[in-house]
């Protein structure tokens, strides 16, 4: 029997429902004629979830992503979602010049083990890793519905862009349940629908971006917005400051204090360039746009980073993830 956490009934027609997925809260606001319509939309959109998870989580023993790791080297069926993320990252991969690399698994996991450690990995380790690491060692067979991770040792990790794929597709089931006026976020990624009832769009306030990237977050519609930063997630070893994101080029976690702000069609695409965005010097941010026309950015530093900002029209003092949502 599902169980939806949270169920706020806070207007006439707007439900609030929370569970956790991915390791962290999803919240789900939509407007429906009624509590029972409301109900068996989110409970659909949790299910959707939850089955994608599965598929794509590198922590499960179960999942796709777990089985090209353990199976790399040869070509491995894996479902039509998974084949779908993991074309689109390859895109973005290509075109950010590896800044997003969706084969970081390696590098991944020794971070998890730094950061618990409090040590950096040796030299060896980090340059063995290193070299299991490229989005072109990936073979993509379409028509097979495989991959192939080419060498034994490589492994996915679709943090960077599975999250907003499972959101924007948490969206597209409760459209197909008839709920099309909704807003769905979880850890610093958002995707809405149509707008509120009476209202612009859904106004989402993001402390510290540009004037262009404030005033469209102000009104959000039909679009999802991602947000990237070390401001949570990070490790102090050796008195240095390293964010959980990795850059693949050199293998070690970001050092620098950008946060990054992608307003874009889909939330894949917004959540993959967010990541990049941390990564890459903030003068490769024009010509890496030229990529992805309509999208928007907001790249700026942290308060003690740097009270400047990282391109024109940023203040500093950004927030991981926009404060309010209403």
């Amino acid at each position: 029997m599902l169980s939806l956490a949270g169920s706020i009934p806070s207007s006439a027609d707007r439900f609030e429902y929370t569970q956790i997925h991915m390791g962290l809260p999803v919240r789900i606001v939509l407007h429906a004629a009624d509590e029972q319509a409301a109900q068996r939309a989110a409970g659909a959109a949790f299910e959707r979830i939850a089955a994608l998870d599965r598929s794509m989580s590198d922590r499960r023993p179960d999942s796709d992503v777990r089985r090209l790791a353990e199976h790399a080297g040869t070509p491995v069926p894996v479902c039509p979602d998974v084949m779908t993320v993991v074309a689109r990252a390859i895109e973005i991969a290509r075109t950010t010049g590896g800044a997003f690399d969706p084969t970081v698994g390696p590098l991944v996991s020794l971070w998890r083990e730094a950061r618990r450690s409090g040590r950096l990995p040796a030299p060896t380790v980090l340059a063995r890793a290193r070299s299991h690491v490229g989005w072109q060692q990936i073979e993509f067979d379409p028509a097979a519905s495989t991959i192939r991770l080419r060498h034994p040792g490589m492994a996915l990790d679709l943090g960077g862009i599975a999250k907003g794929y499972i959101l924007q597709e948490a969206l597209r089931t409760l459209r197909l349940h008839g709920v099309t006026r909704a807003l769905i976020e979880s850890g610093g990624d958002i995707v809405v629908g149509d707008a509120p009832p009476g209202r612009a769009g859904w106004a989402v306030w993001t402390t510290g971006a540009g004037a262009q990237f404030a005033e469209r977050a102000s009104r959000l519609t039909n679009a999802a917005l991602a947000s990237s930063g070390p401001s949570t997630q990070f490790a102090e070893i050796e008195g240095k400051r390293y964010s959980h994101i990795i850059d693949p080029r050199t293998g070690l976690g970001v050092t620098s204090r950008r946060i990054a702000r992608v307003i874009a069609n889909d939330a894949a695409t917004a959540d993959a360039l967010a990541t990049a965005l941390t990564v890459l010097e903030p003068g490769s941010v024009p010509a890496l746009l030229d990529g992805f026309p309509g999208v928007i950015v907001s790249v700026a530093l942290s308060e003690d980073d740097s009270r400047q900002p990282a391109n024109s029209g940023d203040a500093g003092n950004p927030d991981n993830f926009p404060g309010r949502i209403f």
